[in-house]
């Protein structure tokens, strides 16, 4: 019997849950239990500076929709990936949506004093990370091979990381 290999990456989770998920159980935890780091942050400061990472963070998840659009592909990653895009946003990150979202998502933690926010950040990223984008890699590496492993090289899956 042939194993059917499946024309989209085979991902744990829809992307978009994992950032609601987290703001929804942040916000739970803030009520439930607040630590009151950021709220000691000069309001002013912090509101301003977040709200700086929001749109940084909305701009760049934005910039790869689009390009993804674009070039004709399929953002929905339950659906096969038609071409590879490497331009525009593309040129500086590999993983522009999932960047921006948890840039944004630590803009809004420092907007409305969400400590919890900026914990659950960390085992966000990671099952974004291993649920998500490595799974997305493996596919893109089966479907466009050399040419994707070439991009690989040449661009930082998260920048300021690599």
């Amino acid at each position: 019997m042939t194993k059917v290999i499946p024309d989209h990456p085979e991902i744990i989770v829809f992307p978009p849950v994992i950032p609601i998920f987290t703001l929804l159980m942040s916000g739970l935890l803030q009520w439930l239990a607040p630590i009151g780091w950021i709220a000691d942050l000069d309001p002013a400061v912090r509101i301003a500076i977040g709200m700086m990472v929001v749109l940084g963070g909305l701009i760049m998840t934005s910039a790869g929709r689009r390009a993804l659009l674009r070039e004709g592909t399929n953002v929905n990653p339950f659906q096969p990936t038609t071409t590879l895009v490497t331009d525009g946003i593309f040129r500086r990150t590999r993983n522009p949506l999932y960047v921006g979202v948890l840039a944004a998502l630590f803009g809004v933690a420092l907007v409305f004093a969400l400590d919890w926010l900026v914990l659950l950040i960390i085992p966000s990223w990671l099952l974004l990370h291993f649920g998500v984008v490595m799974r997305e890699e493996r596919y893109l590496e089966r479907k466009f091979g050399d040419v994707y492993r070439r991009y690989k090289m040449s661009v930082p899956r998260y920048p300021l990381v690599g």
